[in-house]
């Protein structure tokens, strides 16, 4: 039993329209629902990409929320950088991945005293038609992501994990190399089915699509 694992991919989108769009035509499928998270300012897709290496893993499409009111802080993800904003006019693009754990406590512990400073956990909730989503979550006071992107996120989920009323869809993850983390943080990590390459971009995913085998890259 690894102390985490890959739970989503997140995908940041200029809006939720053009990366719905991307979506279809990128993956050949079109995400289901998500919700809008009010204390950030954003709101998201989902799609269902679980499989055996990677269950209840999903897409989150994600996009700051033009109807929300700007947050007192910066956004997660990274997603207020002016670099990335002028990125994802352009297109959407793979940003970084999130890690469940049942330890976040403890990893985010152990990870402090490596250096590697991912910030608070903060309890946060949304609204589903099946009932409120509790979640943990790492999110440091800056928004930015460490490593390029390449350290994952910590999650801890409530009761409920969102995967578990999406649709299923034609679209699996079969596989997730991170690149540049330093050995150390690898082992306080524990990630299980997850690939490493010193030299490769910071993170990149392949998928089994109705399109065929497709590789994503952080890099573009």
């Amino acid at each position: 039993m690894t102390a985490a694992q890959i739970d989503h991919l997140v995908v940041a989108a200029d809006t939720l329209a053009q990366g719905v769009a991307w979506c279809e035509q990128t993956l050949g499928a079109t995400p289901g629902p998500g919700g809008k998270h009010g204390f950030m300012g954003t709101h998201n897709r989902l799609l269902a990409i679980g499989s055996p290496a990677f269950p209840r893993a999903y897409l989150e499409i994600i996009a700051i929320d033009p109807g929300a009111t700007r947050p007192q802080r910066p956004r997660w993800f990274g997603l207020d950088s002016t670099a990335l904003r002028e990125a994802v006019r352009v297109q959407p693009r793979l940003l970084h991945a999130v890690a469940r754990t049942l330890r976040i406590d403890e990893i985010r512990a152990a990870l402090a005293e490596l250096g590697q400073d991912i910030g608070p956990v903060l309890a946060a909730e949304r609204a589903t038609p099946g009932g409120v989503l509790r979640w943990r979550i790492s999110v440091r006071d800056d928004g930015a992501l460490l490593s390029g992107g390449a350290l994952p996120t910590l999650i801890e989920w409530g009761d409920v994990h969102p995967a578990d009323s999406m649709p299923a869809s034609a679209v699996s993850l079969q596989s997730v190399t991170l690149g540049g983390l330093p050995a150390a943080v690898l082992r306080a990590l524990d990630l299980g089915e997850v690939q490493m390459d010193a030299q490769g971009p910071a993170l990149r995913a392949t998928l089994d699509t109705p399109r065929g085998a497709l590789q994503l890259s952080s890099a573009g």
